[in-house]
């Protein structure tokens, strides 16, 4: 008995070292770099980098190392108090990442130091070294993804998926058509399309080297790749070279989508998931009349808040891992940015077309 409760005593005093077998890689002075804003505004003027420690995990909770965060649009307009899903201040921006456990609290189960794991779920704060978080707001990853392209899984490539998959059946052979072509969802869609036998006619701006943006996206395997002024006079649905596509996806508005939906079949679907032109969505009398085509809106972190626990969102997260490991889907063009030279990224990620027309990671293992 004296021996049961000695080695119970043992257990209790060395929880915060030991959990089911696993040394904790992790002092209790872990130094934590954050980027932290207390008032909205223009990112460059309103973060400033903090310093902390990280505690130890608690009940089921775990610790966190951070390695890549995208900067995606959204993030600078949560940051200027302009998007919609609003965290409370201060707050530490990003919902994109990829990070490793390296702790684990009490109680915590599925999740083991070494994992890899990115978000679940909206406003987790992830530009910063480490964190501590409850183990269900953490989705574990393939540990044979790569690195930046586990970062960048749970926006872009997820909005395609839902996309395609959500608003009508497509079969092979059927046509997409979408703007923004050159975007971060833009190239997840031709890819996903391709993978999927769908017929993707891609629209971008006019630009001085517009033939080689053209040659990258026909390598990703779009079908077709047209400027907007091109898109007006083209003759290949009407010669029947490919067929009408029931599908739009629109992230511009103003006339660049009026003119993608001319070109719907009846009865076809315009989604907008983004407004780049800041302009309105307008729509004719006689597309709803003669021709009854549809529009509707997506928002990714609507679904994901609707669907986080489904089967369907699984089923999505399998998918695209697999993709990606087997190198069927990529990651668009993208710059790493050391930690401490954040302002670049976040001055640089509204930019029209992108500066250098890439996506910016903060490399949260550099620069602090």
């Amino acid at each position: 008995m004296q021996v049961g409760k000695v080695g119970t005593l043992l257990v209790n005093n060395f929880r915060k070292t030991i959990y089911h077998g696993q040394l904790r890689l992790m002092s209790s002075n872990t130094v934590v770099k954050s980027l932290l804003y207390k008032e909205y505004g223009e990112p460059a003027e309103v973060i400033q980098i903090t310093t902390d420690s990280l505690p130890s995990p608690g009940d089921n909770q775990v610790a966190v190392k951070w390695l890549y965060s995208p900067v995606n649009p959204a993030d600078i307009n949560t940051i200027q108090g302009k998007y919609p899903s609003k965290p409370p201040l201060p707050a530490v921006p990003g919902n994109e990442a990829v990070g490793e456990i390296v702790a684990v609290g009490p109680n915590t189960e599925d999740l083991c130091v070494g994992d890899r794991v990115v978000p679940n779920g909206l406003n987790k704060g992830t530009w910063r070294t480490h964190a501590i978080y409850k183990s269900q707001e953490m989705i574990k990853i393939k540990k044979e993804m790569d690195t930046v392209e586990a970062s960048m899984l749970n926006v872009n490539p997820c909005t395609a998926y839902r996309m395609l998959k959500d608003f009508i059946p497509l079969k092979t052979g059927d046509t997409v058509i979408q703007n923004g072509s050159n975007s971060a969802v833009g190239q997840m869609v031709i890819q996903l399309c391709k993978i999927w036998g769908i017929k993707s006619v891609n629209i971008v701006r006019n630009r001085s080297d517009v033939q080689s943006l053209k040659d990258q996206l026909m390598a990703l395997g779009a079908s077709v790749v047209l400027t907007e002024e091109e898109l007006r006079t083209t003759d290949m649905f009407k010669s029947k070279k490919l067929p009408k596509p029931l599908l739009a996806l629109n992230c511009v508005c103003g006339k660049n989508a009026l003119e993608v939906q001319r070109h719907l079949g009846n009865g076809g679907i315009m989604v907008t998931y983004g407004a780049m032109s800041r302009e309105p969505l307008t729509i004719p009398a006689s597309s709803l009349i003669f021709k009854d085509v549809s529009f509707k809106g997506f928002w990714m972190s609507a679904w994901t808040i609707k669907n986080a626990e489904s089967a369907e969102r699984h089923k999505m997260y399998d998918e695209l891992q697999a993709l990606f490991v087997e190198k069927k889907l990529q990651a668009p063009p993208h710059q790493l940015v050391p930690f401490n030279e954040y302002q670049v990224a976040v001055n640089n990620a509204l930019a029209p077309g992108g500066q250098k027309n890439v996506k910016y990671i903060l490399d949260l293992t550099k620069g602090v």
